[in-house]
């Protein structure tokens, strides 16, 4: 498998989750499961690799026990057990019927097959039964007529349990002092629903993903695993390293609908709080490094913040609200650092090396000629990574080209030794002993 078929089933397998959602931490058999597969199925979605933008339900379900039964490996797409048999419809033929009635939403099952006949991409003698096509449009979502626009439904809402969603944005912040001049930074942070506990929060230089994942880091060390995270549409909330890093904590990655910043008000109303009632008070020390302004930030969540009587939550303090409701947050046992680890996928060269991000590493010579996984933290780059292929884990090291010059090589077998020119220097040979010993003097 090379490295594009690689990316293509972990991209499908990031959509499979995505769509899942909050189905992932509901328990079998819950009325709410068959209520949230029925809203999905009626969803349009942006499916990679393909025109359709509706999923069945009973795909989704099919999906949900896959991922209950092996995790997040149990989304990607495997081989199709009837690979080569007959179908009532030919994939070809479905997805020109799929992409005819969604050109057309209107359009009853005899106009799409009729379109489909005079398009000419139908092979000759196929002829499309009514009932076929409508059983194939019904379970893609396709025969329900769209309810009407209207207003948005934007009811207030809020979570009973800590844990249950975290909220995360990113406010512009102050300069601050790095080296000899001033550079801007952007506060990241993350807020509990329930409790309006701020799990985690830290300015930063850059409104980047390698920026952002090091407080996620922090905020789920100090406080469990969430099962939602709802965040913004900005590039950084729809990197490929965070929806793998939520897929491998089993968060389900919510994104706010764009062009509405109501969905976002409990977020805007903790960034209005800071600008408020920390900003006014830095002193020219707090801001001559971006660690002396994390430092005061901090100081002010745990003292001064979290200890504040909230109206969003009956005038509790935060603090107070999460010591009531937080008996359900999920901690992990496991070491974070793999967890975050960003991945892709590498052919090994005969000379035993992989290149990533302009950087090249020796990996095992078992490994040559093999597709591996490198698993690695972007932020170090030129450090040691790890290497998956087969169920095992080996590490690799960049590669030292001058070292390499001193590295003992095995002799040659005597069979090679046989074959070679009796005028030839023997292979063990020392250039000294042709050119530097006695009769060379």
């Amino acid at each position: 498998m090379n490295d594009e078929q690689q990316k293509r089933i972990e991209q499908i397998a990031l959509f499979r989750f995505g769509v899942l959602g909050d189905l992932v931490h509901l328990a079998p058999g819950e009325r709410a499961i068959f209520e949230q597969l029925k809203e999905k199925a009626e969803r349009d979605y942006q499916i990679p690799f393909t025109t359709r933008t509706r999923v069945a339900a009973e795909t989704i379900r099919d999906w949900l026990k896959s991922y209950r039964k092996a995790g997040f490996d149990g989304l990607k797409p495997q081989p199709r057990a009837d690979l080569g048999e007959s179908r009532a419809i030919p994939r070809e033929i479905a997805d020109l019927v799929l992409t005819l009635k969604e050109e057309h939403r209107d359009a009853s099952v005899r106009q799409v097959i009729a379109w489909a006949q005079e398009s000419g991409k139908l092979p000759e003698g196929i002829r499309l039964k009514p009932t076929t096509v409508n059983r194939l449009l019904s379970r893609h979502g396709l025969m329900e007529r769209e309810a009407p626009s209207g207003d948005k439904d934007r009811r207030r809402f809020a979570f009973q349990k800590a844990g249950e969603l975290w909220m995360s944005d990113v406010m512009h912040g102050p300069a601050v002092l790095l080296g000899k001049q001033r550079r801007k930074t952007y506060l990241i942070a993350f807020l509990d629903d329930a409790t309006r506990v701020v799990p985690y929060a830290a300015f930063a230089h850059a409104e980047s993903t390698a920026a952002f994942l090091p407080v996620l880091k922090q905020a789920v060390l100090r406080r469990g695993v969430p099962l939602r995270l709802f965040v913004d549409n900005g590039a950084v909330y729809r990197s490929q390293h965070l929806s793998l890093v939520c897929a491998k904590l089993g968060i389900a990655l919510i994104h706010a609908r764009p062009y509405q910043p109501q969905s976002k008000g409990k977020m805007e109303r903790y960034f209005r709080t800071v600008r408020m009632q920390l900003m006014p008070t830095l002193s020219s020390a707090d801001l001559a490094s971006v660690e002396a302004l994390n430092r005061r930030l901090w100081a002010y969540v745990e003292n001064e913040y979290h200890r504040a009587p909230h109206k969003g939550i009956e005038g509790d303090c935060p603090l107070d609200r999460w010591a009531k409701v937080a008996d359900e947050v999920r901690y992990l046992d496991a070491e974070l650092d793999d967890l975050f680890l960003a991945e892709a996928h590498r052919k090994v060269h005969s000379d035993r090396v992989v290149s990533l991000n302009g950087v090249a590493y020796e990996v095992d010579a078992s490994l040559v000629g093999e597709t591996v996984t490198l698993r690695f933290d972007p932020t170090l780059k030129g450090r040691a990574i790890q290497v998956h292929f087969g169920g095992k884990q080996w590490t690799a090291k960049v590669v030292d080209a001058y070292g390499n010059c001193f590295v003992k090589r095995d002799r040659p077998s005597q069979s090679l030794a046989a074959a070679t020119p009796a005028d030839a220097p023997a292979p063990g040979l020392r250039l000294r002993d042709l050119v530097g010993g006695k009769e060379g003097r």
